[in-house]
């Protein structure tokens, strides 16, 4: 009954986006877009205020933080884009030049300012503003038509990101809880699901084109590791910002720990399926029983078998289920279960090194990678306290202000006048018998002191 509720809540979740409300960023989007043409349109920032409702579009983002951010980036964009064609602008009208010019600033400017995404946006916007300041009949610099286009770009761009700003934070700011949860949940059944159907083939007619096939699967596992680490990344973004960031801050330690156990867990599958795979190609193709003996298969069946259902506590206790607590008290018994199939499998695979080298090296790798899946579980499931502190909206932007200044820091007290008396060139020599371009004569040396010797 319990596995069937799971199944639906699951179904459920995957036809409804995972836990998000269907059409709510569409719906603040639309909303978002029709105020910024209305308030630019009342204002009258041009006959078309367009770029203020495109905008509101493209600063709207799944999250508080992002469209802040998204937001701030393009406002500087844009009005880095209107200063650069400012200045070209009150120099000459639209030519060839002129235009590889903007474009070559702006690229350079933005690139400094690490605008990112919003990189493109400076050169169109100046290329914009250049254009339409050269339009105007007998245009000649300081044209007023180019301080109207200017004025008019940077006003709707400052209405299309309050807007979209304004309209994420009244209309439930959204915290992406629940697809991290699901991701995590569906990356531990990914784990275990994988182990089963291994497990199933040891024990069955085991051959060297298995040992292909399942570590090419094992590869394919990365990705649902990516795919739960960029909702995880998600989640914590919507922390920021938010004034109902609390809940996405207590849940981050725990879910962080269980992605972080379970990422390790999969890079230990894999090198346990490399080892695998290498040992069947040491052999004969046809001798499968030269790679591993029976007995020695499906010990290690058992034990992938173990890690399966000691994966099954990772999800209840990362997500914080009703059941998490008895899930902690079967985790000690399952570990202890692990370890002890693990010995066994030891034993089978016990050879002496003086007499088979390549055996005692391989089936080595193999109790290594077995070992350390038992650790990662481990510490997947392992206890944590307190909430997660985001790092400060300007931590970026300070640490970028604090490497400049300590590249000039650097540079000062690298800084060494040159000693003339030492220097060989002839800018030395010159210097030392005299400055040549100050006419200033080279003082007189003093006579050293007579020393007396003493016998």
């Amino acid at each position: 009954m319990g596995s069937a509720s799971e199944a639906v809540r699951k179904a459920w979740s995957a036809c409804f986006r995972r836990g998000r409300t269907p059409g709510l960023r569409t719906g603040k989007t639309v909303l978002a877009a029709v105020v910024a043409f209305q308030i630019a349109d009342m204002m009258h920032t041009s006959a078309q205020p367009i770029l203020a409702p495109l905008t509101a579009l493209l600063v709207v983002q799944l999250t508080l933080y992002s469209t802040l951010t998204s937001g701030l980036d393009r406002i500087a964009a844009v009005v880095t884009g209107v200063l650069v064609a400012t200045g070209v602008a009150g120099l000459t009208g639209l030519t060839w030049w002129s235009l590889g010019a903007v474009v070559g600033i702006s690229l350079v400017v933005g690139r400094l300012l690490r605008l990112g995404s919003n990189l493109l946006e400076v050169p169109i916007s100046a290329m914009l503003v250049l254009a339409a300041a050269s339009t105007s009949i007998g245009f000649t610099p300081g044209s007023p038509n180019l301080e109207t286009t200017a004025t008019g770009r940077v006003v709707e761009t400052l209405i299309g990101a309050a807007v979209g700003i304004l309209v994420n934070v009244l209309i439930a700011p959204p915290l992406y809880i629940q697809p991290a949860d699901d991701a995590v949940g569906e990356l531990v059944d990914k784990l275990s699901g994988f182990s089963r159907e291994l497990a199933t083939a040891l024990r069955g007619d085991w051959n060297r084109a298995e040992a292909d096939r399942f570590l090419q699967g094992a590869r394919g596992l990365g990705i649902e590791v990516a795919r739960a680490d960029l909702h995880l990344g998600r989640t914590e973004e919507s922390a920021r910002l938010n004034p109902r960031g609390g809940a996405a801050r207590a849940a981050q330690p725990r879910l962080r720990t269980a992605l972080t156990g379970l990422e390790h867990c999969y890079v230990s599958l894999r090198n346990l399926c490399r080892a695998v795979l290498d040992r069947t190609y040491y052999v004969a193709e046809d001798d499968a029983d030269g790679a591993y003996r029976p007995e020695a298969r499906r010990a290690l069946a058992d034990v992938l078998d173990a890690f399966a259902d000691a994966m099954a506590t990772v999800d209840p206790i990362a997500t914080d289920e009703p059941h998490a607590p008895r899930s902690r008290v079967l985790v000690e018994a399952q570990f202890q279960e692990l370890l002890e199939r693990r010995d066994r499998l030891a034993s089978l695979l016990l050879v002496d090194p003086a007499v088979d080298a390549a055996a005692w090296e391989q089936h080595g790798a193999l109790l290594a990678a077995v070992d350390r899946l038992r650790v990662e579980v481990e510490a997947a499931v392992a206890p944590v306290e307190g909430q997660w502190r985001p790092e400060p909206v300007t931590a970026r932007h300070m640490a970028a202000v604090r490497r400049v200044l300590d590249t000039l820091a650097r540079r000062d007290r690298t800084a060494v006048v040159p000693d003339p008396r030492v220097d060989g060139s002839v800018v030395g020599e010159a210097v030392a018998e005299g400055s040549v371009a100050t006419g200033e004569p080279r003082p007189r040396e003093e006579p050293e002191p007579r020393r007396e010797e003493t016998v």
